[in-house]
């Protein structure tokens, strides 16, 4: 696929999120032979024409005997997909604050919004069914799942509300028991699905293994698990600030903290690739597709790779 200019590029010029997502799709989409997610099932579900210079291997030759036609197996995989988006609105996504609502340097939960709008236009298109859970101290959101321009558009104005949030360092702080949640989700899919989470996973250590029992929960059910794990890795990562006293908010409990940052970076850097680096280890082990997001690289040098690497990957 190539383009004149970047796919994300000046998308500060687009007027919504349903508009911005059927461009950057009609742009992905071009070219391509099937979606990024078929290969989830494999029952056969209706024939459709066979399109000159498309694969051979699906031809139903008995039917071509009977009809002298060309027609080709549709399997479940390409019409009945199930997905559930999961996106993590506690406070902690709203890092970095300036971030908000933009896509050259998004903050956390603009990068999960506008991903999440992008993959709702990708299974629109192909008509399959997907949902939204909104999740912070508990499940805030959870619509059903399914196909209609009408779910589509709600759920749309479901995730643009989330950009359209005053931001600033006093609003309401917003906790997370992302474990929890994630249990209640696994138990009300009473059907088997792609499940994407948006999330920074941010736990304390003590809370690390049960994220991570709620992710096993997901696959225990037979879903299939997408973690896009969002973080600003210039200051969540590397602890990149100014060598002079900083007071640190903590955005969830609004705890102020004062330190020099070179005091404390070796020890919080140590930290911060431990745990990123256990729950990138159990994602692996429990095939669990992990995807590490840095917001500071924007939107495209994500989003692109990914897809592409669905489409290649099924």
């Amino acid at each position: 696929m190539t383009t004149d200019k970047p796919l994300f590029s000046e998308l500060e010029s687009y007027k919504s999120l349903d508009f911005f997502a059927r461009q950057v799709v009609e742009g992905f989409v071009t070219g391509l032979h099937k979606s990024p997610f078929h290969g989830f099932s494999v029952e056969f579900a209706e024939h459709r024409q066979y399109n000159r210079g498309e694969s051979t291997r699906n031809i139903d030759w008995k039917l071509f005997a009977r009809t002298d036609k060309l027609f080709v197996k549709r399997f479940e995989e390409e019409t009945n997909l199930r997905c559930q988006l999961v996106v993590d609105q506690s406070s902690s996504m709203l890092f970095p604050l300036e971030g908000h609502g933009r896509l050259d340097r998004p903050n956390k939960l603009t990068f999960a919004v506008y991903a999440s709008a992008l993959l709702v236009e990708l299974l629109s298109r192909q008509r399959d069914a997907f949902g939204l859970t909104l999740l912070s101290d508990g499940i805030d959101q959870q619509t059903e799942c399914r196909s209609s321009s009408v779910h589509r558009r709600y759920v749309m104005q479901l995730l643009e509300a989330l950009i359209h949030q005053p931001v600033d360092s006093h609003r309401q702080p917003r906790t997370t028991s992302i474990a929890e949640s994630l249990h209640l989700t696994a138990e009300r899919l009473h059907r088997r699905s792609l499940v994407v989470i948006f999330t920074d996973a941010f736990v304390r250590d003590e809370e690390r293994e049960p994220l991570m029992d709620a992710l096993r929960h997901l696959r225990h059910n037979k879903h299939e698990v997408l973690l896009f794990h969002t973080m600003d890795h210039r200051h969540e990562v590397s602890f990149e600030f100014d060598n002079r006293p900083t007071e640190f908010i903590d955005l969830e409990t609004g705890r102020h903290l004062k330190v020099q940052p070179a005091e404390v970076a070796e020890h919080y850097r140590e930290a911060a690739a431990r745990q990123t680096s256990e729950i990138k280890r159990q994602a692996v082990q429990y095939r669990i597709d992990y995807q590490p997001v840095d917001v500071g690289k924007g939107f495209e040098p994500v989003m692109l790779p990914f897809l592409l690497k669905r489409s290649r990957h099924f």
